[in-house]
């Protein structure tokens, strides 16, 4: 036999050093015999640092007795030397007494006399591999700062489970948590959640660790703390949450982790931004592309000026930006606290680019459509793109033939208007004056070169749409300005005609003066024929 006691949990005493407190270890003694008591007794080989109790004792067969092991840290000591391990250790004698009564090892310091463990007629066992390690929030915020993996893992491993070491705050207030964050160590992170910490512990600023991640950026930090549960949402203490502040540093991966983990996109900050308004300020434009996309409301109002995204976006004149802003169906009236539209903001800063795409565009249409030559040269003249196009891709020259209103066709043409510009399905203004029949928007726009020739996306031509809907003096006109009169014989059964006048919805009534008719919506090619759509021409 080589041991008569068995050392728990192992042959290294953990001492827990703590400043201002007691530092001290346990140590647990199991006598491995079945019948036999033994005597024990414990002596530190440095004697003037350690106070032990108890010292001695008799251990009645195959039960145990606990050590505490002081250690004499002086008050406002540093730590120095080879941490956490140190050269300290103790020697362990332990030898069979048969007959001798058990007695309770932690009355008396002397309980057993010395010379038993001297006799020479006794076979005393000596150890003398019980070694010290130093445990303890000192020790293991120096570990997380700047010691190896090995040695923390030991530290963390051989610590006693009632002090939940993985807690431990440095001499500041910070979490563990936060301090392996903050120095961007996945690595030390991953053995951190290892041993369970609390995964919401509040850092001195009082942000979440997973809200210090986001803000760094570190994805893989951020993601094992998702797998670990970390809550998603602003903490109550925090004035920004993950979401917000992976917005506002432009961390796109980190943006993308949150919301596919149930992220609120819409969430809050405290003074009542969204992400997207940080996204803005922050001109983080990838961002705002990933929070518009995840659904954000680009229409939620901050708590301070009543102001949204759009807003800023036009008062700091990001262009790119508002486009964004309004593709995905931004407000553009909406009025803030100052009773002020995003359109105001940007005029107010000289922002001219914008002018268009916040109001002048609109007023453009509008005047098209109303056949209003004189407001639509005054918005022109004051910025309005000519060409801009709407969400469909119509311009105000589409609206205008489309409409018959032929001073105001001629004007955009004189005005430098491209004929041929075509919308999201490829009409072009010349495809919406044959539909709407409008005989003298159609002559003007030939006369001034538009391409007669020209086809949809579908691969429709005017002369098609125009012999589909039976209009023998457009289709003249369209043959005089060089359209291919053999596309008439090539149209086919499948024609609009042969469906007959289904329609998806009804967009407008014209007398064209040619025939009157009622015109529902473009011609699209299906299945290499024809059928009514409902289309851009509804909203005119």
């Amino acid at each position: 036999m080589d041991r008569l006691i068995s050392l728990e949990p192992s042959n290294v005493v953990a001492i827990r050093l703590e400043q201002g407190q007691k530092c001290y270890g346990r140590l647990i003694l199991r006598n491995v015999m079945y019948t036999m008591p033994v005597a024990f007794r414990l002596q530190p080989m440095n004697k003037g640092r350690y106070t032990i109790r108890p010292q001695s004792g008799i251990i009645s067969p195959l039960t145990t007795v606990t050590i505490e092991i002081t250690y004499d840290f002086l008050p406002n000591s540093s730590l120095s030397g080879p941490f956490p391990y140190c050269e300290d250790s103790f020697l362990l004698h332990s030898v069979v007494v048969p007959g001798a009564a058990s007695k309770n090892p932690s009355s008396t310091h002397d309980s057993v006399p010395s010379d038993w463990f001297t006799t020479r007629k006794k076979q005393v066992f000596v150890d003398s591999g019980i070694k010290v390690m130093f445990v303890g929030s000192m020790v293991i915020t120096r570990l997380v700062k700047n010691g190896p993996m090995d040695a923390l893992r030991d530290v963390l491993e051989k610590s006693d489970p009632g002090w939940k070491t993985v807690d431990s705050v440095d001499e500041d207030g910070q979490p563990l948590l936060h301090l392996a964050i903050s120095r961007r160590r996945a690595e030390l992170v991953q053995l951190l959640l290892e041993f369970e910490p609390d995964i919401e512990a509040r850092s001195r600023s009082g942000t979440s660790p997973l809200e210090d991640a986001a803000a760094s950026g570190d994805s893989l930090i951020v993601e094992l703390l998702l797998a670990h549960r970390a809550n998603t949402e602003r903490s109550e203490s925090s004035t920004w949450g993950p979401l917000h502040l992976a917005t506002s540093g432009g961390h796109v991966d980190v943006l993308k982790l949150l919301l596919l983990k149930g992220a609120d996109v819409n969430s809050l900050t405290k003074d009542g931004n969204t992400a997207l308004h940080l996204a803005v300020k922050e001109h983080r434009r990838d961002c705002a592309r990933v929070l518009l996309h995840a659904g954000i409301s680009p229409d939620v109002r901050n708590f301070a000026d009543n102001e949204t995204a759009l807003h800023i976006a036009s008062a700091r004149g990001d262009d790119t930006m508002v486009k964004l802003l309004l593709l995905k169906g931004a407000n553009k009236d909406i009025r803030n606290r100052s009773g002020k539209t995003a359109y105001d903001l940007a005029s107010e800063n000289g922002h001219t680019r914008l002018f268009d795409a916040l109001g002048l565009g609109d007023r453009l249409c509008l005047a098209a459509t109303k056949g209003e030559a004189r407001t639509l040269n005054r918005v022109l003249e004051v910025g309005a793109v000519i060409n801009g196009q709407d969400q469909h891709g119509w311009t105000a020259l589409h609206r205008a033939s489309f409409k018959g209103h032929i001073d105001v066709v001629r004007l955009l043409i004189e005005k430098g208007v491209n004929v041929d510009s075509r919308d999201e399905d490829g009409y072009t203004a010349l495809h919406c004056a044959v539909e709407s029949g409008n005989i003298d928007v159609l002559e003007l726009l030939v006369k001034k070169g538009a391409d007669v020739k020209a086809r949809t996306s579908k691969g429709v031509t005017a002369m098609q749409i125009a012999d589909s809907l039976n209009y023998a003096g457009v289709t003249r006109i369209l043959i005089n300005g060089g359209a291919n009169k053999d596309e008439i014989k090539n149209v086919g059964r499948n024609s609009p005609a042969a469906f007959g006048n289904k329609t998806g919805r009804r967009s407008d009534y014209r007398d064209t003066g040619l025939m009157k008719k009622k015109t529902s919506g473009r011609v699209k090619a299906v299945g290499g024929g024809f059928q009514r759509s409902a289309s851009p021409l509804a909203m005119v």
